[in-house]
Formats: C-alpha cells, sequence, structure tokens
C-alpha cells in the first residue's frame, strides 16, 4: 500500500530508508482568547490538518450589550510546501484541465492497440508521438503567468525578467518530457538542458546560491552604483550568466559599461572597442540546435558538420582576440581582467567554469556548452554529472534534483519514488505514462501484476491513490471517474461505491452522477441512484419530486406501493378536501400503474369529481352524461373498493334526479341497486368500515335510484 515502509534489503519494489531529521514547527493563527479548553487534530485532504481550538463553556449569561465570543474555531494547516509548490486552486485547476488530456490519451492508446492487433502496424513507432501531444498539453497546463509590467519603455537595467512564474511541478514534467518523451532532441539534449536551466534555475536549490540568485543580489544594486565596471560583482554576475549560456543577460549587462557613456573624460576608445568585441564573439557563438528564438542570441547549426566548422573559426576569433595588442591600451583593470575572464570562459577554461557556477548542474550545463558540445547518451551525462556533483558538493538534493540524478541513473524506480514524494499523486498518475513510453524497463515495471498489491500494477495503484485525493474533495470528485475507467481491475467497483456516496438530496450533484453513469454505460447504477433519490425525497415530504425520480428509475414496486399508501390515506374520508390534497400526486403519478388497483380506481375517481364540477358550473349536458358514465365505470370496476360505493352514490343524487331525462338506462340503475343491496349485505360483517356521511344518506339514495328507475322505464317504453 502507498506510505507503507518496508523493510530495508527486502523485495520491495523501492527500499524504505528512515531519514530523522529535525521535528517541523507550524504557527496556527486560530483567534481563540486563551485559555483553551480542548484542541482536535484530524487529517484533512492531502497534506492538511484541521485543528479545532475549542474555549471553556462559560456558565454566565453574556450582557446584551456585549457580542458573546465564539466557543470555537476550526482552521486549516498545511505540512510542508505542498505539491510542487503550487496552490489549492491552482491544484484544482491543473486536476480539471489534466483529465481531458489524461482521457484523450486512453482513448488514443486503445485505438493503436486494437489496430495493432489487427495488423502488423508498429504500436511503439505512434504511440510516442501522442504521448509527446499529451506531454505538450499538460506543459501549457502548468503554466503560471506573471503580471505584466505597466512599464511602456523598459529598463535596460533590467537583466532578470521573467513572464512566467516556475514551480517544481512544471520543471519536474519538462525534465520527463526531455529524456522520456521527446525523441526528435535526443540529438541536442545538452541543448535542451541548457534551456530547461534558464527556466529553472532558481529552483535547484533554496539553501544555497545560485546564478539567478547572483544577478537578483545584483540588480538591486545597479540603481547604488556610480560606476558599474568597478564593482567586481559586476564581472562576477556577468561570467556566471555566461558560464551557462545566458547570452542575451551577458550582452545586456556589457551594454552598462561605462565606456558606453557619451560624456567622458578620458579617452577610452580601445577600452569599448575591446567590450563590443567580446559582446560580438558572444552574440556570435555557435549552438548545435534545430531553431532559436528571435529574442535569443547565437548562431543555430543543425549539423554536427556545419557546427564544427562554425566552432573552429569561432575558437580561433577568441584566440586572436586574447593575443590582440588592443589589451595593452586598456587603461581599466577591472574591465581587462573581467573581459579576459569571459575570454577564458567561451574558451572552455576547466577552472573559471568551476569557479563561476554555484550548482553542480549549472556547472553540468557549463561543460555542454564549451566543452563537450557532442554529448550524447544518459551514461556519458550521468558519468559527467557525477563529477560535477564531486566539484559541487551538495549536502541536500531538493525533490528536484533527486529526480534529475534518477532519471540520469536510469532508475525508473527512483523516479516513481521522487514523484510520488516531492510532488503528489498528481505527477505521479500523469507522469506514468511519460515513463513508460521512454523505457522498457519501467514499462514492464509498472505494468507486471503484484500479488501483494491485490493483483493491480503499479500504475493502476497510483491512479486508484489519485482518484481517491480527488474524491476527497466536493469540487473535484466529478473528474475521478475519469481515472478509475482507466483501471481494469478495480476501477468499476470504486467508480460504484464514489457515486453512491454522493449526496442525495443534491439536484446537480444527482444529475452530475446519473450524466457520469449515461457516459460510462452504467445503466443498473443509475437506476439504483434514481431509486435511492426517489426514495430520500418522498420520506423527506417532497412527494413529487420522489414519484419522479422512482418513475425514471421505472421502479414499478415502489410505486404500486406508493399508489396503494396513498389510496389508503384518501379512503380514509373521501372528501373533497381530502381528495384535492393528493390529486397533484394522483396526476404525477399517471395512467401506467396498471397493477395499482388503488390507483386506478383514484384516477376513474378524479375524473368522475371533475365531471360533476363541470356540472355544478352549469355546463349541463355533456357534462351530466360523462359522470353519469365515471359513475358506472367506477360501479363495475373492481377497482374500487366497497367501502366507497355509498359515498359515490350519494354525491351522485343529483345525476340520478336529473330533471331533464333520465341519465342512467334501467339495466344501469339495475346493476347500482344491486351494489346497494351488497352494501347493505356487507354492513352485517365485523370488518365493515362505515362512511362518514350524513343520517339520511342511505335512505335519499334508494329514492333517487328508484325515481330513475321508472322514468328509464317509461323512456325506454
Amino acid at each position: 500500500m502507498p506510505g507503507r515502509p518496508s523493510d530495508p534489503g527486502g523485495d520491495a519494489i523501492v527500499p524504505f530508508l528512515p531519514d530523522f531529521r529535525e521535528p517541523a514547527f507550524h504557527a496556527v493563527r486560530h483567534g481563540v482568547r486563551p485559555p483553551l479548553f480542548r484542541v482536535y487534530v484530524s487529517w484533512s485532504r492531502g497534506s492538511l490538518l484541521h485543528v479545532a481550538c475549542l474555549r471553556q463553556p462559560s456558565t454566565e449569561p453574556a450582557d446584551k450589550g456585549e457580542d458573546e465570543e465564539p466557543g470555537g474555531k476550526v482552521v486549516e494547516v498545511r505540512l510542508g510546501a505542498g505539491e510542487g509548490g503550487i496552490s489549492e486552486a491552482q491544484r484544482r485547476r491543473i486536476a480539471y484541465g489534466s483529465a481531458h488530456s489524461f482521457a484523450l490519451l486512453q482513448t488514443q492508446k486503445n485505438s493503436l492497440m486494437a489496430v495493432s492487433r489487427m495488423s502488423s502496424s508498429s504500436f511503439h513507432g505512434e504511440w510516442w508521438q501522442h504521448v509527446l501531444e499529451y506531454s505538450s498539453s499538460i506543459s501549457e497546463l502548468l503554466v503560471t503567468r506573471r503580471i505584466p509590467s505597466n512599464t511602456i519603455i523598459e529598463d535596460p537595467r533590467m537583466i532578470v525578467q521573467t513572464l512566467e512564474e516556475p514551480t517544481n511541478l512544471k520543471a519536474a514534467w519538462e525534465l520527463m518530457e526531455i529524456f522520456f518523451v521527446d525523441k526528435q532532441s535526443s540529438a541536442w539534449l545538452p541543448e535542451r538542458l541548457v534551456d530547461w536551466l534558464e527556466d529553472y534555475d532558481s529552483l535547484l536549490t533554496t539553501t544555497e546560491s545560485t546564478v539567478f540568485s547572483k544577478l537578483v543580489g545584483m540588480q538591486k544594486e545597479l540603481d547604488n552604483l556610480k560606476v558599474i565596471e568597478d564593482d567586481p560583482d559586476y564581472w562576477e554576475g556577468m561570467s556566471s550568466a555566461l558560464a551557462v549560456g545566458w547570452l542575451d543577460t551577458v550582452v545586456r549587462l556589457l551594454r552598462l559599461h561605462g565606456s558606453y557613456q557619451l560624456d567622458q573624460l578620458d579617452n577610452r576608445e580601445a577600452e569599448n572597442g575591446l567590450v563590443e568585441a567580446v559582446s560580438f564573439l558572444i552574440s556570435k557563438m555557435p549552438r548545435l540546435r534545430p531553431d532559436l528564438p528571435s529574442e535569443k542570441l547565437g548562431q543555430c547549426y543543425k549539423t554536427k558538420t556545419e557546427f564544427i566548422k562554425a566552432w573552429e573559426e569561432w575558437r580561433g576569433q577568441i584566440n586572436s582576440l586574447e593575443c590582440s595588442a588592443f589589451w595593452v591600451q586598456c587603461g581599466h583593470h577591472q574591465t581587462r581582467e573581467g573581459l579576459q575572464k569571459l575570454l577564458k570562459i567561451m574558451s572552455g577554461n576547466i577552472s573559471n567554469l568551476t569557479s563561476t557556477t554555484c550548482h553542480w548542474m549549472e556547472l553540468l550545463v557549463s561543460h555542454f556548452l564549451y566543452i563537450r558540445p557532442f554529448m550524447v547518451g544518459l551514461e556519458g551525462i550521468n558519468s559527467l554529472a557525477r563529477k560535477c556533483r564531486q566539484l559541487k558538493p551538495t549536502p541536500h538534493y531538493n525533490g528536484l534534483m533527486s529526480l534529475l540524478i534518477g532519471i540520469l541513473e536510469e532508475s525508473p524506480e527512483v523516479v516513481l519514488a521522487e514523484c510520488s514524494k516531492s510532488f503528489g499523486p498528481w505527477m505521479v498518475a500523469h507522469g506514468v505514462e511519460l515513463l513508460t513510453a521512454g523505457s522498457d524497463h519501467a514499462d514492464i515495471l509498472l505494468h507486471e501484476e503484484r500479488y501483494n498489491l491485490g493483483g493491480i500494477s503499479i500504475e493502476e495503484l497510483h491512479r486508484l491513490v489519485y482518484a481517491q485525493v480527488l474524491s476527497s474533495h466536493p469540487l473535484t470528485w466529478q473528474i475521478v471517474p475519469t481515472y478509475l475507467a482507466s483501471c481494469l481491475k478495480h476501477g468499476v467497483c470504486l467508480l460504484e461505491i464514489l457515486l453512491y456516496k454522493q449526496p442525495i438530496q443534491h439536484q446537480q450533484v444527482v444529475l452530475k452522477n446519473l450524466e457520469i453513469c449515461q457516459l460510462y454505460e452504467l445503466d443498473y447504477i443509475s437506476q439504483n441512484i434514481m431509486k435511492i433519490a426517489g426514495m430520500y425525497h418522498w420520506k423527506h415530504g417532497r412527494k413529487g419530486f420522489g414519484i419522479y425520480w422512482l418513475q425514471l428509475a421505472h421502479d414499478e414496486v415502489r410505486l404500486n406501493r406508493i399508489a396503494q399508501q396513498l389510496f389508503e390515506c384518501i379512503g380514509k374520508s373521501l372528501s373533497d378536501d381530502s381528495f384535492k390534497q393528493w390529486e397533484g400526486l394522483i396526476e404525477l403519478l399517471g395512467t401506467q400503474m396498471g397493477s395499482s388497483g388503488g390507483l386506478e380506481f383514484l384516477h376513474k375517481y378524479r375524473d368522475f369529481k371533475r365531471s360533476l364540477k363541470q356540472v355544478e358550473d352549469g355546463r349541463a349536458a355533456n357534462a351530466a352524461r360523462q359522470a353519469a358514465e365515471s359513475l358506472i365505470q367506477l360501479m363495475r370496476s373492481p377497482s374500487t373498493p366497497q367501502r366507497f360505493w355509498l359515498p359515490l352514490l350519494h354525491d351522485s343524487v343529483k345525476l340520478l334526479n336529473w330533471k331533464a331525462q333520465p341519465l342512467l338506462s334501467v339495466s344501469e340503475t339495475n346493476l347500482l341497486l344491486t351494489k346497494l343491496q351488497e352494501l347493505s349485505m356487507a354492513k352485517q360483517r365485523p370488518d365493515f368500515v362505515d362512511a362518514n356521511l350524513p343520517p339520511h344518506a342511505l335512505s335519499s339514495v334508494r329514492l333517487a335510484l328508484a325515481t330513475n328507475l321508472g322514468r328509464a322505464i317509461l323512456e325506454e317504453c
């Protein structure tokens, strides 16, 4: 299971080595007036703790003019710096954005696997291209833009200016893309690392200095310097920037040299010429790469032959400038020493490269630029990186550098462990696709089913872990099915549990659940969810909602039970007020409930009452006939309970005494008389329920039936 320590030297995938560190202290700003009565600590989602601080309950009543203080407060405490240095809001934005890319990649994988099984086409030949597109979309998602400056005119003294806020998460993602996915850039891998370092040099370490921190410190002092070339930090910062290949920064700094000023008292033409010559050589430095952004300096060469020719010519120009007689005419000592140091760096002087760089990664990049531009292969790069770490030892590696070392050592176990430890479940769940695309060993390691993990693979395990993290937050559980659907062993079962655990009382949540079920063809789960929603609303008084959901679920059993319950409730008193109270539910239940006799009776009784209402309103002719027909249907129907016969006949006295003509025939009147006779005999049974009617109801009904029978006989003669 994730987070479970393993015995060193055992059969664990990644050996667990416990490291004992100093305890960390986190300040809790709760705002509750001391003394505190109780403090409760519980785990929340991710690396958050919930800390509840409670005060002693006060026994004295508070004055009316004073505001009563709260009895406590619950605050969140974050342990560590978060996942990759991103905030909670950014994490949710990345989670939603990456879910679409992940789902698209899984669809492409399934399609390619189906095609490769049907034909002899190569799966890996096309797969890495899809992974590269997937990686690019995720990389764009991880970009954090800085707020642009409001100044229109660019400050020439602004040395360090970045448009993006570098994060450890994006830096780690680009490292994995460089080494595992982007096969087109394998020929100029050193140049990719040069660009990577330029973007993320500030993230190499938080305890020691870097080239970026040097330049930031120097930029703060520029406004206070009158003669910039007299400052040793000026030349030291330029040397460090040149060592790591920040050519545009070096040229911008050289343009700040005092020899470019127009109000010069001394003759500094030779000094300015040397500064300009060095600037020209820096701007024309050959680079073995396919292209270069327009704002970057240097000359691009795509083939080794062209690069070697330009490299030798460029190095010859450097040697010629080093031997030039103009150095004697340069009267400024700091300028002469600083420019010569820059030339030695471009010549590949190891001692100068070592002294001007701060971190072993910076030293490694300087070797790529000025000593070994043709370095290829992880084995050679790892050997050189090991030597650089010996020259620039670091007491503690952060997660980013540990990840890079694991990549260079071709150890997928270390890469996976560092991704999980330093960058969280999101990085592992999405970065596995990059890792398996570039390493066959990693592909076998991550896809092998393991008995100690319940028969699932490491890849599926980390997807389940990430799905669990998403499901713990009410704003991200909706994207969990994307990842559970890719888990063949336990994904569907856990998805079913997740959907059942969502709150039924919220209409939007239920609709989202049904949408997910429809998307993944989980019809039986959607029916169960609708049944649960229907029963919840019915039990909590929202009976119309309950019937609506049960009808969508086609739950005939519960609908019949509700109809029977409704029938019994109305049947206790078949009055107009009682019927009006439940008429809406009867209408909602519809006429499709064939197995519910009580509901069938209520629908016919509704039609009968509507016809009687029309008779009372003066629409007599047709309404009276319809009411008489409804009465006969009710009395003939076996679904009409016997205890309702007399109330129905009592309501129909006006129809039986219709003045214009008899509305019932002789046979229909005899039917009603028979029912009345059966009702008189049923009164002798002990279980008979007498209707709540006036005492003269039975006699008035008998008289009305007799009158109608006589008139009907005369009418038919």
